[in-house]
């Protein structure tokens, strides 16, 4: 696809300059093998069984409670699916129906139980949803090899800028959650992380010292929020990659955060020039020329150009505002977690919670405590005690159970504790409220007793 070479503007050239299809394909390959690669082990640990088989109850998104497991076998062919899926977006097979059914299969996966949300969970769903629409199998793939007038050289600038922006969006945010009190003047969570790692190679003995603690606060601010433009500028590229590495590798060996540090090592080549790309993939002769002798031009319209413009803007107008929406609410972000999720706040805290239930018959006043093991398992009980939208949802579920046991109209309420980040706990929910009777949804939950400070 040739694409008018006329832009006025740098904007433009960002848009429309002809650059090399490369490094979308480094892409492609990069991010079909970390995935398929992330599947296989995700099943080979058992987890598959553990998180969407075993459960009895499932943690499911405002509006989203259709989205349900598909059974033992089924979730099991849900994930065989995502694997030949990534296959397809590795190899370039199939590829725009192998990017799409990746997108829907592991959004879906991920809409199942929010207490097994990860930040690198979304930044993989946005990432397979921007694959989709960029021509990253029109070289060096299997689609080339079976019609080779597919093939192309040059890509318009914006298919791959949109995913250095991407990027971008999750470190800046990313430092930009770092410059709060507890993580600059407290270094808190580092404080109470670091000392449980002092077996680790070379660095443990010094995980010990308070200092330390401060020094990786600061200094993973700093990284977050610098590092997107020392990779755009050429001269610190290198200085600034091998920074990427040491970063990810470190957080590798100190925390278990899974698939996270290889993701954003490999996909952060998308900042490195289309010619280097090109160089390394021109080694593969042959498959690399498929088909150039017979592919054809295109030049794009200039409505479908204001299409494209149109759409980027929406996509990312929507990026930058997602992570904003806590401003909507009072309280402290850290201890509601009201617009918590989905504004790649990584690693900021550590909050604990004990929450026990009790459910009262409105009739004749009998009363019974819950034993949460009868419906949740450990992870899930540990997650939706600090959660207020998941203490309502199993509240929810319990009166539903409990009236079925026979209740009239079950009363429920709760007494939940929480601490956050070394704070003694304190009372986190209202006992008083009888939470079968607040709304889920995204307003304000009033329930939800203040922070005191000073305890």
């Amino acid at each position: 696809m040739a694409i008018d070479r006329r832009y006025t503007s740098w904007s433009e050239g960002l848009l429309w300059k002809n650059i090399s299809i490369a490094p979308l394909v480094s892409l492609r390959v990069l991010f079909g093998f970390l995935m398929a690669w992330s599947i296989i082990r995700f099943a080979s640990k058992g987890w598959i069984e553990e998180l969407y088989v075993k459960p009895q109850f499932f943690f499911t998104y405002y509006g989203f409670d259709w989205v349900q497991p598909w059974g033992a076998s089924g979730m099991y062919v849900l994930f065989g699916l995502l694997l030949l899926s990534s296959l397809g977006i590795l190899f370039g097979c199939f590829y725009r129906l192998s990017a799409l059914s990746f997108f829907l299969l592991f959004t879906y996966v991920e809409f199942i139980d929010k207490t097994n949300y990860l930040n690198h969970y979304y930044f993989v769903s946005l990432f397979s949803f921007l694959l989709i629409w960029v021509p990253a199998h029109r070289r060096m793939s299997i689609d080339v090899w079976l019609k080779p007038s597919l093939a192309l050289k040059d890509v318009p600038a914006w298919t791959v800028n949109m995913f250095k922006f991407q990027l971008g969006i999750v470190y800046v945010f990313a430092g930009l959650a770092k410059l709060n009190p507890d993580w600059l003047f407290r270094a808190m969570p580092l404080k109470l992380w670091l000392p449980s790692a002092s077996d680790t190679a070379i660095i443990g003995p010094l995980l010990d010292y308070e200092w330390m603690a401060y020094l990786f606060s600061w200094s993973g601010a700093l990284y977050d929020l610098t590092i997107v433009f020392f990779l755009l500028y050429k001269p610190t590229r290198w200085i600034a990659y091998t920074g990427v590495v040491l970063f990810h590798v470190m957080t590798a060996m100190l925390f278990q955060i899974g698939m996270f540090p290889w993701i954003m090592m490999c996909l952060t080549l998308i900042f490195f020039p289309a010619e280097s790309h090109e160089a390394f993939w021109r080694r593969f002769g042959r498959w690399w020329q498929k088909g150039l002798d017979v592919a054809k031009g295109q030049t794009e319209r200039i409505a479908y150009r204001s299409f494209i413009k149109t759409a980027l803007l929406a996509y990312f107008l929507l990026q930058l505002l997602v992570p904003n929406r806590f401003l909507l609410y009072p309280g402290s972000l850290f201890w509601t977690e009201q617009g918590y999720r989905f504004s790649w706040r990584v690693m900021l805290m550590e909050k604990a919670g004990y929450t026990t239930f009790t459910v009262t018959d409105r009739m004749d006043q009998r009363k019974e405590w819950v034993d949460n093991n009868e419906f949740l398992t450990p992870q899930q009980e540990k997650m939706m005690s600090t959660q207020p939208d998941m203490i309502l949802q199993y509240a929810h579920h319990l009166a539903e159970v409990y009236e079925k046991k026979g209740f009239n109209d079950p009363i429920v309420q709760c007494n939940s504790r929480v601490t956050l980040n070394g704070v003694r706990s304190q009372l986190f929910i209202d006992p008083e409220v009888d939470l079968s009777k607040q709304k889920r949804g995204f307003r304000h939950k009033e329930w939800i007793l203040p922070q005191k400070k000073d305890q």
